[in-house]
């Protein structure tokens, strides 16, 4: 059984005793470590005398109420589980890994061993990840070196244990987990405590006997073994010989709508042609609600073959089954995967495949492999790692290396590649920060998978190099050597020309996210924009949320509510604090070119963008092509991310390729025909804008105005002005609520009229057995045929309906809501005593059945007068208000459970999933679909800002080819990784002139519109249409455009186009249409006027 709750202290072990952090005191350089914010511990014992199974005193529920007190949501949504995880912290996380991963999870204790750079990282991203308790271990002491990669240590930690400097800050991240420190040597049987372990920053013979304890242990104990050597990295892993993958993709099972079953051995399953379906050969699937050929209702898997498109060959005879009449879902069941590792002692002679990362360096894994022993073996010999530039040492490590090739026999490589071999040897003694940044969320994944199962685990070996992030000149021994700063260990591999570049440059970060967070870090340790001449600006308009906490790690539960930007680039100032750093509010977009003017982007060396929406990044994309700056985007959906570099004249930009639009269900779907439960939360947050938000707020435009409401109404004439009218008469008339009673017997009569009254209709106008024009079922699939609910309020979701309803509509009007609403009891008797008419169907009512249908209103050629009725019936409603009444609309907040804005939405959702017959989902999952909620953990943000700052070294070093940079896409569930050289910008060609995108044409002096036609004259392009923005300044068809020949561009400007400068711009753009001599339109750049 997992615990209810966990314990939340902090402690430190040290020499073997348990240091209590709450009595520390002092000046010690371990004692000083300050009492943790952590509130009370709380056993995990269970208790034997449970309620429900969750491992609580009998009369006490999880929040202390009693079992037969539980709150209506509770009952609503009650799925048998046990609500341990904090959902508001965890939505994200949540929504990538499930309840189940989690509770596991939280079950799960984990060593990481190596408090540098790359251990800080994975302890991060594993305390972020919410296991039970994170032990961290080093031996050694901070050292000025370790800040280069470090974010938790500060120059005050010099000579301090790394483990228990490290404890207070981790602890920090996140009080439900147990953060301990051992800072004595380990011992194997130590590891039994332990489900996973992480091994960085030792040596091969230490790792082997830990490994062999971990892989023979019962249960095995995941064992990862990983380093960080410059731009080189390595990862080991071994889950035991026998471990389960139980969802090895993460991806939701396939489905498909099935459309019709042969009676054949073997059968021909086609489904209906909605959507794409995604099985592949060999699959098990299973059948439901499929009538006639019922026979395959029986739950029981069956494999499928020839997967296509629509259609896949069942291997199964049903020859002798009940013949396929209508309806029926297949589904795809996800089997289990038993993987056998190797001990990292047979691994080491027989690696198998490599993950491959970078397909163009295909030979490389086997030679980093070498590279890694040969490392191992010079340590073993020397005592010490290689010292940066020394030809001496890279020399050792070669012949190393090259005696251990000769010894492979068969296996030996034909080329072991001395230059690269010597890179490795320069930069072996540094941690680097991005690489840190990018194995720790690599690795920390991989401990998630270790201890929940959840996604395929790297099998075995992962290796990764980066040396095309290297300067482009070469480097002599001197520009390695140490200035005794916190940036040492990043100059040993880059040179001190490259780190003055990093520290002057002005670099603006728009979003301070999750990504935002991740980098922010970074460029402190990096030591980007901590010169003299450096400036970081970052922006962002949003504030921290609880939510958030999971993964944006620079910020605390006391930081709620505040700006994001301030808190992150505080936080960051605090890991370096000779960062330069400006934080703004704002969001970057065209009402802000006043701020982030031409003078802002002119200034810069390069734009980071740490978004969360595409309209945003291609925002961007504009400005920095507009001002042909570099811009390195990243992006990250749960365990995915990808990176794209947009450097000026190299690559193409960022809105030259876009991903197609999602696919929208078609209204009448939505709206009468709904087959999945997408559709039902498409419908339920559409019914909750328009009855809570659009609804009132069209009641209170009306009340500011009357007179111009109504004008504008009947200038409309339309039938959606008709619409708004009869729903703010309806509001105002007859559901008009004065008390909380009255909010009850709306949301009663909102009941009958979704779930009853309206599928009542629906199948009076379309029966069962209805038929369409062509003489086809009508009811056929996709369609489900509805059935009516009656309500019952000893049913907990008809009331939670109703209680979520009727709380809502009281906000709306102003009404107190009641002590007694949240009563199961005292509501069932309120709505019980609603009186609820008889509904008789209509025979003439018109159901929009068109998929291309964009509207449900229909136009009437007596809206006019209808109109003009309303308006008469509106003024009458007013006359009877009270002076000043005016009606609050609420707009939508998924990520406050407390204001029953989800309540309702799931409640609409499942009972109209319920009318028809589709399986209904958890609070959770509704606030996933309907809230548009994107998953998101921090160890796929960590692997896409790591990635990123390898390729920043190349921007800012200047000099790098296309072929230097990498785009890149991960998944880190598989794990797979795909890099690739950019694409190049399409380039346009002209006589002896060409351009690309990124190209702008300049003219200077502030010309007329006659210099300007010369000009372009010259080059070979007669311009015959000159437009500003959406106006026409010239057009050669037009005669009197002739009389605007001698006038300055810009004055054309004000005074056709009436366009305003401000006094901020010193230029102005112009969009010219060209041909060459012979008529052919010739697409040129924008072209910019400068008149000051």
């Amino acid at each position: 059984m997992l615990p209810r709750k966990r314990p939340v202290e902090g402690e430190a072990v040290d020499g073997g005793s348990t240091i209590d952090l709450s009595s520390s005191s002092g000046c010690n350089k371990e004692s000083a470590l300050k009492k943790l914010r952590i509130e009370g511990s709380i056993s995990s014992t269970p208790t034997e005398k449970t309620c429900g199974g969750l491992g609580v005193e009998v009369g006490s529920s999880s929040n202390g109420k009693d079992c037969s007190e539980r709150s209506l949501t509770e009952m609503a949504f009650d799925d048998g589980n046990p609500h341990d995880i904090d959902e508001d912290l965890h939505s994200r996380q949540l929504a990538v890994y499930g309840r189940e991963t989690m509770r596991r999870l939280f079950a799960s204790n984990v060593l990481v061993t190596g408090m540098q750079g790359l251990g800080a990282e994975i302890a991060k991203n594993l305390i972020l990840a919410g296991v039970k308790s994170v032990t961290l271990h080093d031996e050694g002491s901070v050292e000025l070196w370790d800040l280069s990669s470090n974010f938790i240590f500060t120059e005050n930690d010099i000579g301090k244990n790394r483990a228990l400097a490290s404890v207070q800050k981790l602890q920090e991240l996140n009080n439900a987990v147990l953060v301990t420190a051992l800072s004595t040597k380990l011992a194997k049987e130590q590891l039994s405590d332990f489900q996973a372990v992480v091994f960085t920053d030792t040596s091969l013979d230490n790792a082997i006997e830990f490994n062999d304890f971990c892989h023979s242990h019962q249960p095995p104990i995941a064992f990862i073994k990983t380093d960080v050597r410059g731009l080189f990295g390595s990862v080991f892993c071994d889950f035991g010989p026998e471990f389960t993958v139980f969802d090895v993709d993460g991806e939701e099972p396939h489905t498909g709508i099935i459309a019709s079953i042969s009676n054949d051995n073997p059968a021909l399953v086609s489904c209906v042609d909605d959507e794409r379906l995604e099985f592949q050969d060999g699959d098990l699937v299973v059948f439901s609600e499929i009538k006639g050929m019922t026979e395959l209702n029986d739950g029981k898997p069956r494999k499928i073959q020839s997967t296509r498109p629509y259609s896949f060959i069942l291997e199964e005879d049903t020859t002798k089954f009940g013949t396929y009449e209508r309806g029926g879902i297949v589904t795809q069941v996800k089997q289990p995967k038993v993987l056998n590792f190797k001990p990292l002692r047979e691994a080491l002679k027989d690696p198998g495949d490599f993950l491959l990362s970078d397909f163009s360096k295909f030979d490389r894994p086997p030679l980093l492999h070498l590279a890694f022993l040969a490392l191992d073996k010079f340590v073993a010999g020397l005592g010490r790692l290689p010292v940066a530039g020394s030809e001496e040492d890279a020399h050792k490590l070669t012949s190393i290396a090259r005696d251990l090739n000769e010894s492979l026999g068969d296996g030996k490589l034909e080329d072991i590649n001395p230059k690269l071999l010597q890179h490795f040897a320069f930069g072996a003694r540094a941690v680097l920060n991005p690489m840190a940044a990018m194995f720790g969320g690599i690795v920390g994944q991989e401990v998630v998978k270790a201890c929940s199962g959840k996604f395929h685990p790297l099998f075995q070996f992962f290796y990764f190099d980066s040396i095309e992030s290297l300067p482009t000149e070469p480097l002599g021994a001197s520009d390695f050597k140490p200035l005794n700063t916190r940036y040492d260990a990043q100059i040993s591999v880059f040179g001190s020309k490259l780190q003055k570049k990093l520290e002057d440059a002005k670099v603006f970060v728009v979003g301070s996210g999750a990504l935002g967070c991740e980098f922010l870090k970074n460029f402190a340790l990096m030591g980007v924009s901590c010169g003299n001449e450096g400036k970081l600006t970052v922006t962002d308009d949003d504030v921290i949320e609880k939510s958030n906490l999971s993964r944006q790690f620079l910020f605390r539960d006391w930081n709620i509510g505040q700006a994001k930007s301030t808190v992150a680039a505080s936080a960051a100032a605090t890991i370096n604090p000779q960062l330069h750093i400006e934080a703004l509010q704002n969001r970057v977009s065209p009402e802000t070119e006043n701020v982030f003017d031409d003078a802002f982007w002119e200034n810069l060396s390069i734009v980071v963008n740490a978004l969360d929406n595409v309209n945003a990044r291609l925002y961007v994309d504009q400005r920095c092509l507009y001002f042909q700056k570099p811009l390195l985007e990243s992006g990250t959906l749960g365990a995915k991310c990808n990176t794209q570099m947009v450097i000026p004249h190299l690559t193409e930009n960022y809105g030259a390729s876009r991903d197609p639009p999602e696919k929208q269900a078609p209204m009448c779907t939505v709206h009468s025909f709904p087959h999945n439960i997408d559709h039902c939360l498409t419908w339920a947050r559409s019914e909750f804008e328009g009855l809570l938000e659009k609804t009132p707020a069209e009641v209170n435009a009306y009340l500011s105005n009357p007179s111009e409401y109504t004008s504008a109404m009947r200038n409309a004439g339309d039938a959606q002005a008709r619409d708004n009218l009869e729903r703010v008469i309806e509001c105002l008339n007859r559901e008009k609520c004065e008390t909380f009673q009255d909010c009850i017997t709306w949301a009663r009569l909102k009941f009958e009229d979704y779930f009853a009254n309206r599928v009542k209709q629906l199948i009076y106008t379309f029966p069962e057995d209805a038929a369409t024009s062509t003489g086809a079922p009508f009811w056929s699939a996709p369609k489900r045929f509805p059935r009516p609910i009656h309500f019952s309020a000893a049913d907990p979701s008809h009331l939670h309906f109703i209680m979520a309803a009727s709380i809502l509509r009281a906000e709306t009007f102003g009404i107190p809501v009641p002590d007694w609403a949240q009563n199961t009891k005292k509501l069932a008797e309120a709505v019980n005593n609603v009186m609820v008419p008889d509904f008789q169907p209509k025979k003439d009512v018109k159901i929009v059945t068109d998929e291309k249908a964009t509207s449900l209103s229909t136009a009437s050629i007596d809206d006019d007068a209808v109109i003009n009725e309303l308006i008469m019936k509106l003024e009458q409603c007013w006359r009877n208000l009270t002076p000043g009444f005016r009606m609050k609309p609420i707009q939508f907040e998924k990520d406050d459970d407390t204001n029953y804005h989800m309540d309702l939405i799931a409640a609409l959702a499942n009972m109209r999933a319920r009318n028809y017959s589709i399986p209904e989902v958890d609070k959770l999952k509704a606030k996933f679909i309907a809230g548009r909620i994107i998953p998101a953990i921090a160890t796929s943000t960590a692997v896409a800002t790591g990635l990123v700052c390898l390729e920043l070294y190349k921007v800012l070093d200047g000099g790098h080819k296309l072929e230097d940079y990498r785009n890149t896409y991960a998944t880190l569930a598989l794990p797979f990784f795909s890099m690739s050289e950019p694409v190049k910008p399409k380039l346009i060609t002209h006589k002896d002139m060409s351009w690309t995108v990124w190209d702008r044409w300049i003219i200077r002096n502030n010309p007329t519109l006659r210099e300007l036609l010369k000009w372009l004259a010259d080059q070979g392009l007669n311009a015959y249409s000159i437009s500003c923005g959406s106006c026409l300044l010239y057009n050669s068809m037009f005669p009197r455009h002739k009389e605007r020949m001698d006038k300055k561009i810009v004055d054309l400007a004000r005074e056709v186009a009436k366009v305003e400068i401000p006094a901020y711009r010193r230029h102005l753009d112009v969009v010219v249409a060209c041909e060459d001599d012979e008529d052919n339109d010739i697409d040129i750049p924008l072209i910019s006027i400068y008149f000051r």
